[in-house]
């Protein structure tokens, strides 16, 4: 039995190495559709795109305010698509939990800095700053998100 699962289990691994290296372009199109998708549900959503191993690429549509978080080990690139909000980076982040390895929510961040987004913008936020979207009642905003493993 353990002759025939390790090719299996190589075979896999090989595969998997290859999807993480291989090229990968989305369409507007593809992009538009997908955003249509997650915007239908009542708080939007989130779907990743790709996983490339050290970073991955999703695509978010919020309905509303984001939990404040904080990534260990990964970097946030937030492109936006569509829509305004309130990017608030730093500070305190109040009823912290660990919810993965690495990974912290909290319902708030104190004492942090507010930047405006628009469709357009680009930030990055390194590995193990605290931050969370916030956005006016009614509005709707899209983000690419390319999270990225920091050294």
């Amino acid at each position: 039995m353990k002759a025939t699962i390790l090719p299996i289990l190589l075979s896999a691994a090989v595969l998997l190495a290859a999807a993480r290296s291989e090229f990968r372009y989305w369409s507007t199109d593809q992009l538009r559709d997908t955003e249509s998708h997650l915007s239908s549900q009542e708080k939007g959503g989130f779907t990743t795109l790709a996983d490339f191993g050290t970073h991955n690429v999703m695509l978010a549509v919020r309905h509303g305010n984001g939990q404040a978080e904080l990534h260990e080990h990964m970097a946030d690139v937030f492109v936006v698509r569509a829509g305004n909000a309130t990017l608030v980076t730093g500070g305190e982040m109040a009823g912290a939990k660990t919810t993965a390895p690495g990974e912290q929510r909290g319902s708030s961040i104190t004492g942090g800095s507010r930047q405006a987004l628009a469709p357009g913008d680009v930030v990055h936020i390194p590995a193990g700053l605290p931050h969370q979207l916030l956005m006016k009642d009614g509005d709707t905003f899209s983000y690419l998100v390319v999270k990225a493993a920091e050294k």
